[in-house]
């Protein structure tokens, strides 16, 4: 398997409040991406505490005998640590009153793919010509949208398209999605992104750059100058784990 991560402050944003990273366990790989939110520098605190916080309990926890259930079990604890850590340290120091992250972390091996999300942080899995998203976003449109109170044509535009219904450090506890992608086939894009990306790139053109065989680094700068060239109005982050 072969990795790639990078982020960008955009064309619009006075810091870079995202956070990403790829690290190899083993045979396998832990991939994450944080989209931080708050006023001042609070977002940007957040999402260097969820990286930190995430990334230190993953390690300490980590055998490579682990079974699915037991990565599922750690996943959601490394949410679960960065989250506490974060709502601490927002009661500490009112600066940081209200700061959260996103969260979407996968790890990769051999036998399949766990995936955790809090947010709209997003995983995509692409093979065989297919993109589909693995996570579901944590937000108010797409809440409005599962009841049947606004279509999909009106998510683009609606005035709380980028509020938030879960986010890591907000509350005292937080409850990630969880899913489990079992590898059927032998090339694959694992894509994990901020909405920087996201939001402004749809599913067939994030298709389009990764249908191409190139270095997987490659694959990464050209999906962050994609969401640069429609304007780059957000931090982009981007994590790629591939199987070529």
């Amino acid at each position: 398997m072969q990795c790639a991560a990078a982020t960008d402050i955009g064309c619009v944003r006075d810091e870079n409040q995202d956070r990403v990273f790829v690290q190899s366990f083993g045979s396998g790989i832990l991939a994450a991406v944080f989209d931080g939110m708050g006023g001042e520098r609070a977002g940007q605190e957040a999402s260097r505490i969820a990286e930190e916080e995430f990334l230190t309990h993953f390690k300490k926890a980590y055998r490579a005998s682990m079974d699915p259930h037991a990565l599922r079990n750690l996943m959601i604890s490394s949410v679960s640590a960065a989250n506490s850590v974060i709502y601490t340290s927002a009661r500490m120091n009112y600066k940081n009153f209200g700061m959260g992250t996103t969260c979407v972390a996968a790890f990769v091996d051999e036998h399949g793919i766990s995936v955790v999300n809090v947010g709209d942080s997003r995983a995509y899995y692409y093979a065989g010509g297919i993109m589909k998203q693995i996570t579901t976003d944590h937000t108010v449109v797409n809440m409005l949208l599962e009841h049947g109170r606004i279509s999909p044509g009106e998510i683009a535009t609606h005035p709380q398209r980028h509020m938030l219904t879960r986010a890591v450090g907000v509350e005292r506890t937080v409850r990630p999605d969880y899913f489990r992608v079992e590898r059927r086939d032998e090339q694959f894009h694992l894509l994990l992104c901020s909405d920087g990306l996201s939001g402004y790139c749809g599913n067939v053109e994030l298709a389009h750059v990764l249908e191409h065989q190139q270095d997987v680094q490659e694959h990464v700068d050209q999906l962050i100058q994609m969401a640069l060239d429609k304007g780059g109005r957000d931090n982009v982050s981007v994590a790629l784990v591939s199987e070529p």
